[in-house]
């Protein structure tokens, strides 16, 4: 039981990470966000996002990089970041 990997979700999408990026959303869907914590700061024993980017991307992979960001902003913290993280991706997958 202990082995098994569950994969973490917020707000009914999955959460992947790998070193400093994030990724939020599946990329089966037209949209996913990629979080990069771009500075952090050690508070007592644990790291701690100051500076987040998000960035909306279409997961369409004929298109260059750069061509897949649809929006992108940075926020001061993991919490701001990923609260507007889920908002534009409900909003992109509703075709809003």
């Amino acid at each position: 039981m202990a082995d098994e990997k569950i994969p973490l979700v917020y707000k009914g999408h999955p959460l992947r990470r790998k070193d400093n990026l994030i990724y939020y959303g599946s990329m089966a869907e037209k949209y996913i966000i990629m979080l990069q914590v771009l500075d952090s700061k050690k508070e007592k024993d644990l790291e701690v996002a100051t500076k987040v980017s998000v960035q909306l991307q279409f997961t369409d992979p004929d298109l260059k990089s750069r061509d897949r960001v649809v929006k992108k902003s940075e926020k001061d913290s993991l919490y701001a970041a990923m609260d507007v993280a889920a908002v534009w991706l409900a909003r992109a997958l509703a075709g809003k």
